[in-house]
């Protein structure tokens, strides 16, 4: 499909939902191994017995960027058996418009990802650049977790 064709297409679908990923669970061992890999050791999400006594969320919390960074695995990015759109060689995170944590992930709870197609705009012959309104929900609880604009390119 040409890129031309495939931005039409895509256009036409601005403003629907694109995908609801399954729940995927934050557990104490993810979160201790994001606090590994960023060397964010702050006692709200590593330290136990001190967040179920002194935090005011009643036990330890997922990083925010955590959050964040499980955005291409539970939009379905990550799985090269799936691509986002027919004839696609590389796709690369392009970056980011917004991004609010309004609710705090606890250890053990259950998250999963909604999104919407905002915008399409055609890069170049190769290339288009999709925005998706993604928000992170968390089972059980009205508030998400992560709200944010992702930009990706996708290229031909």
């Amino acid at each position: 499909m040409a890129v031309n064709e495939l931005v039409e297409e895509i256009t036409g679908k601005l403003g629907q939902e694109t995908n609801l990923s399954d729940w995927l669970n934050v557990d104490q061992s993810m979160i201790n191994g994001f606090a590994e890999a960023t060397k964010d050791h702050q006692w709200i999400h590593v330290d136990v017995e001190r967040s179920a006594k002194d935090s005011p969320f009643g036990g330890t919390v997922a990083h925010g960027f955590l959050t964040l960074s499980l955005i291409p695995y539970l939009n379905g990015m990550v799985d090269a058996t799936k691509p986002a759109y027919p004839g696609i060689k590389l796709a690369v995170n392009y970056g980011l418009n917004r991004v609010r944590f309004p609710n705090p992930v606890a250890a053990g709870s259950k998250v999963r990802s909604r999104s919407k197609l905002a915008q399409v705009d055609k890069i170049n012959e190769e290339c288009i650049q999709v925005v998706q309104e993604v928000t992170i929900e968390i089972d059980g609880q009205e508030k998400p977790a992560c709200v944010a604009e992702t930009v990706s390119r996708y290229y031909f």
